[in-house]
């Protein structure tokens, strides 16, 4: 049974009014645990608007979601209990901070699940540990941090209520390429380690097709389509109208297949453009 299913799902910003929009659009999908899945498509196309309903923070206009088989909106008063097991990060985390230290920041979700002072030490540490903060750090003020440990921080808060789904909204938005890498290994870590669920919005499709599985590809608050990685990113020309593009290595691969060149198409990282074209110079005894 799917972790998470999404029943034509539609959010209206502004009802009934001048200004009434729709965000997100009858869309319909499902996750299965342990699944590692990005979330992409153009400024304005929904994205954001469809995380924060899946975690109960805005109530759907039409359309059911169901985690592990119960609509999240079966008992309102008790919705505050599905964030617990669906966490989202939003952009920009580190502007949520504001606890004396890094420690009762990472400690506020758990303190608020009624755990024990042991249980909670061992969440916030275990959670310092996967985003690379080191324990000094935890006794810190979290405005003394720079923006890289904010950032860890912030998302160390949510993974220390230990979700059974992981939303992060543009985590690496404004990091330098060296930040970025390292949060994303790390994010990546954690996956591995908990086996846990993960959804990653993000402009960068290099960031998608390094960590992701799947990927779901959003398009004027319509679900445009949803399929593994490898697949949706052999779609250059069709993402290429939506106002998208594939990683930059996956584009090059095959401008080199389109002249002619008989390499693996569907390469998502420069270690697989490497095997694609190593073959190839091997098969034509040129290396």
């Amino acid at each position: 049974m799917s972790i998470l299913r999404v029943d034509h799902l539609s959010y209206t910003y502004s009802p009934s009014t001048p200004f009434e929009h729709i965000a997100v659009d009858d869309v319909s999908f499902s996750l299965e645990k342990g699944e590692f899945v990005g979330i992409i498509g153009h400024t304005g196309s929904g994205k954001s608007t469809l995380v924060q309903t899946l975690n109960g923070l805005l109530k759907p206009t039409k359309g059911n979601i169901y985690f592990d088989g119960t609509d999240i909106w079966e008992k309102p008063k008790e919705i505050r209990r599905v964030r617990f097991h669906i966490g989202l990060v939003f952009q920009y985390p580190e502007y949520q901070l504001f606890e004396e230290t890094v420690y009762k920041d990472i400690a506020f979700g758990p303190s608020n699940m009624g755990l024990s002072d042991e249980e909670i030490r061992e969440r916030v540490e275990n959670a310092a540990k996967f985003v690379g903060l080191s324990e000094a750090l935890l006794q810190k003020s979290p405005f003394d941090l720079s923006g890289g440990e904010k950032r860890r921080a912030a998302i160390a808060g949510v993974i220390a209520m230990d979700p059974d789904i992981l939303i992060l909204d543009e985590p690496t938005a404004g990091l330098d390429p060296v930040g970025r890498d390292l949060l994303l290994s790390q994010i990546g870590a954690y996956h591995r380690e908990r086996g846990n669920t993960v959804l990653l919005v993000s402009h960068s499709m290099e960031d998608v097709a390094a960590v992701c599985d799947r990927v779901l590809v959003m398009n004027h608050s319509k679900l445009w389509d949803f399929d593994t990685a490898e697949r949706i990113f052999t779609k250059e020309r069709e993402l290429f109208e939506l106002g998208l593009r594939v990683p930059q290595v996956t584009s090059i691969v095959n401008s080199l297949i389109d002249a002619g060149f008989p390499l693996k198409k569907g390469a998502l990282t420069v270690e697989e453009a490497v095997e694609s074209i190593t073959e190839y110079l091997k098969r034509e005894g040129r290396l």
